[in-house]
């Protein structure tokens, strides 16, 4: 087989049920891949296995399988998941009872190794992110069904491209190539139009989830099944490759994939080829993400309607302020949205919003104190007063923590159907990640005639979160509009353009093949999205504020 069909049908836990049938009935695969895993979802999945030291995998596969197991033996497609989450041996035994209820005859296997909890004392749960050749070892030795626990999510698609084109851990250029397929497909629909900037482009009511066509030089065609909905083109894949990744140097415990050699050209109708990839050997370390229970939360929203909207604001935080001042909680937020309208035709258009949010290790510190201010408040207050919902006694909240472990002392291990337990070699070849120096920028646009407008008139974006870091990945749909941008949209104007991004580090990464720009915002969502830091505590609409911002543009690109 020349071609190695491979299609994701879950980009998280929670996505679209029918996908597995969808994407086994739609059209021809040779593996099908599901990611189910985020830093989230580890902190759930921690929080269900201290209820049942049974559970910590991810339920809503098994409940696909159910009419979709059968379908995907007789038409020869393998699958590969991370669904097992913090017990892939738990799923793994799972599905064979499964199988074995509906008399399936079909192959386990699972691998396991990336569980360091132990090794930080005091964390729900703490896990390395292992590589692609526990599920290489697993497909090579005859396995149907793959469950993993925490591995990187293009290994996924890079395990079933190394055992089938057999590939060595040292090809690092096939599996750099395999490793930017992979993180094309990692979060399904959002390769074939899903969140994507120019969702106008096309239907995008359904999209169809991803697959790659992968070759053995590592090059690869992203597509999707006939008749789905959705598109895929350099624009949508574009967008993706810019999903939570920072420079021209993309890290994995595999290899380290160099993004900025990455060539994409259309193939057709809906194919977008991915071809050039560079790889080199991986990192010394393998990342570990710990997550802790951080204390516990509370919030309040106030609803403050029609005139004086700031004088009620600033009532209402004075009166609250003093409230909790017998016993103040740790920290305190107060944001205050205006979304509110002069002369406004509805109730709910004259009013703004006064959020207050409060976080302490006490529960109640932030339980009945708060509770009992908000309330005593209903009658005392500014007038119109009343809340969205009363609060309630507060909530754990978790925290998300990078760290980083020697490759060699973790030991992944591919456990096979019938039993055998294969140790997977640490890479034996390794170099530190440093930093690229920066390319040189294309000729700038010759002066001429500007217009203020929004910067998505001329360039797309797409945002999202690494622990409590968002990266904002932003490109231009033409070549001169990549020579405006460039010189443009630098760190100080992106700074002036997003003002909550004062104060914290900024970095930008240029990568000319895609024409664009990455910057990478430290620390702007706080101890990543289980803390809920602000408003949107994952940065997933960072790149469309941005995008709605205003700047003179050359009228020659509008």
């Amino acid at each position: 087989m020349t071609v190695l069909r491979v299609g994701n049908a879950s980009g998280f836990y929670g996505d679209r049920f029918d996908a597995l049938r969808e994407m086994l009935t739609g059209g021809d695969l040779d593996v099908l891949t599901g990611d189910y895993l985020a830093e989230l979802t580890m902190l759930i999945l921690a929080r269900d296995r201290l209820k049942d030291p049974a559970a910590g995998y991810a339920r809503t596969f098994l409940r696909q399988l159910e009419d979709t197991l059968g379908l995907a033996h007789e038409r020869g497609v393998r699958i590969v998941t991370n669904a097992g989450g913090l017990n892939p041996a738990g799923l793994a035994d799972a599905v064979r009872a499964l199988a074995d209820r509906l008399g399936i005859p079909v192959r386990v296997a699972h691998v396991e190794g990336d569980d360091r909890t132990a090794a930080h004392p005091g964390s729900l749960a703490a896990h390395a992110y292992l590589g692609c050749f526990g599920v290489a070892a697993c497909l090579r030795e005859g396995a149907d069904v793959v469950v993993t626990g925490r591995v990187t999510d293009a290994a996924l698609v890079t395990g079933p491209a190394a055992a089938h084109f057999g590939w060595a851990p040292t090809e690092y250029d096939r599996l750099a190539g395999a490793v930017v397929a992979g993180h094309v497909l990692e979060c399904g629909t959002q390769a074939t139009g899903g969140n994507y900037a120019f969702f106008r482009d096309g239907d995008v009511r359904r999209p169809g989830f991803p697959l790659a066509e992968i070759r053995a030089d590592g090059s690869a065609v992203i597509t999707k099944h006939p008749g789905t909905g959705g598109f895929v083109d350099v624009g949508t894949v574009t967008a993706q490759l810019l999903y939570e990744t920072a420079g021209g140097r993309y890290a994995g415990p595999d290899v380290t994939a160099r993004l900025d050699t990455v060539r994409l050209d259309r193939d057709g109708s809906d194919r977008v080829r991915i071809e050039g990839v560079r790889g080199e050997a991986p990192p010394p370390a393998l990342k570990v993400g710990v997550n802790r229970l951080g204390g516990f939360r509370n919030e309040v929203v106030f609803v403050l309607t029609g005139l004086d909207i700031e004088a009620k604001a600033a009532l209402v935080r004075q009166q609250m302020g003093e409230a909790l001042a017998k016993s103040p909680p740790s920290e305190v937020r107060w944001e205050l949205v205006r979304t509110d309208r002069a002369d406004a035709a509805t109730e709910e258009t004259a009013s703004a919003l006064l959020r207050l949010v409060v976080r302490d290790p006490d529960q109640a510190v932030v339980g009945r104190p708060l509770t009992a201010a908000a309330v005593e408040l209903a009658l005392a207050s500014c007038p119109g007063f009343h809340v969205t919902e009363p609060p309630g006694k507060g909530t754990p909240y978790g925290v998300f923590e990078a760290a980083y472990v020697p490759q060699g002392e973790v030991e992944q291990v591919a456990v096979l159907h019938d039993g055998r337990r294969i140790a997977v070699a640490a890479p034996r070849d390794s170099r530190p990640l440093r930093p690229l120096d920066e390319p040189p920028l294309p000729e700038p646009l010759p002066p001429g005639p500007v217009r203020r407008a929004p910067l998505g008139l001329v360039a797309g974006a797409r945002s999202g979160d690494k622990g409590g870091d968002a990266n904002v990945g932003v490109w231009a749909r033409t070549d001169e509009g990549w020579r405006w941008l460039a010189h443009t949209l630098t760190v100080d104007a992106f700074r002036r353009l997003l003002p909550e991004t004062d104060g914290l580090a900024v970095v930008r990464h240029t990568l000319p093949n895609l024409r664009a720009l990455n910057f990478v915002v430290e620390g702007i969502l706080g101890a990543g999205v289980a803390a809920r830091h602000r408003f949107d505590p994952q940065g997933k609409a960072l790149g469309e504020w941005l995008r709605s911002r205003h700047l003179d543009i050359p009228e020659a690109l509008l």
